[in-house]
């Protein structure tokens, strides 16, 4: 799991940001975070460790999915999206503690 999972409920409870905001800038985070590792990854001794033909699948498919969830996204009002993202964190983290 991404740090998404940390980062959206304290920006929401703490910072006093409003969901949607907070989702986005998690995507947004993403965007830096990546772009950081991929030389790690794939300039690694031995063998890279990054197959850019799935990559690239990848990074289409995270292209789509953004501009759609966007567009989702403004159509959510805010208490149905906290909702869903509270449910989301409850199933993954039964999830994490019930199978290892």
């Amino acid at each position: 799991m991404g740090g998404g999972f940390v980062l959206v409920p304290l920006q929401v409870l703490w910072a006093g940001v409003p969901q949607r905001f907070a989702n986005a800038n998690s995507l947004v985070a993403i965007i830096p975070i990546a772009i950081a590792a991929l030389p790690i990854y794939y300039f690694r001794k031995g063998s890279p460790q990054v197959d850019l033909h799935a990559a690239l699948f990848l990074v289409l498919g995270s292209v789509v999915g953004a501009y759609l969830g966007a567009r989702v996204l403004s159509r959510i009002p805010d208490r149905e999206l906290k909702i869903a993202v509270a449910v989301v964190l409850g199933v993954v983290g039964v999830k994490e503690l019930v199978l290892p």
